[in-house]
């Protein structure tokens, strides 16, 4: 068994890919579109699984985006969440957060945060290596919304 993908339904592409490209740094690897089906696959790889991606079409993250317009109501906790390895959880969470994306978790441990997606999916960013050690701002900030 090989893990593939995990998917995830968006409800704007350019939003979504500013999230998720532009913001935590991941590559669009392949598009589908299907006017039968009305819909458009959006294929993504971290940085550090493009080349797996490119050769095995795997681990990637899936956008899904239908063309008739729908209401999502299922991005909350009862799917649970993605989770990334970065290297450097303050400046990835500083980044997001000038770009006004709430970190509903702060890495107050230098290890873990999390933040939610354009689309209420709930990201886990997990420090490269050993926890940073703690540090302001984020030592002292609390907890925004849920994740």
């Amino acid at each position: 068994m090989q893990y593939l993908h995990t998917m995830v339904r968006i409800t704007d592409i350019d939003q979504s890919l500013q999230f998720y490209c532009d913001l935590l740094g991941m590559k669009e690897v392949r598009r589908k579109e299907s006017e039968k089906g009305r819909f458009t696959l959006i294929f993504l790889a971290a940085n550090d699984d493009e080349a797996t991606s490119s050769e095995q079409q795997a681990p990637e993250l899936e956008l899904t985006w239908n063309w008739d317009p729908e209401e999502l109501t299922t991005g909350a906790r009862n799917f649970g969440h993605l989770a990334y390895r970065v290297d450097d959880i303050y400046a990835t969470c500083q980044h997001l957060m000038d770009n006004g994306v709430t970190i509903n978790r702060p890495p107050r441990d230098g290890h873990m945060a999390f933040v939610k997606s354009p689309d209420g999916i709930s990201i886990e960013l997990l420090q490269k290596g050993d926890p940073k050690p703690s540090q302001e701002p984020w030592a002292s900030m609390d907890n925004t919304g849920s994740w």
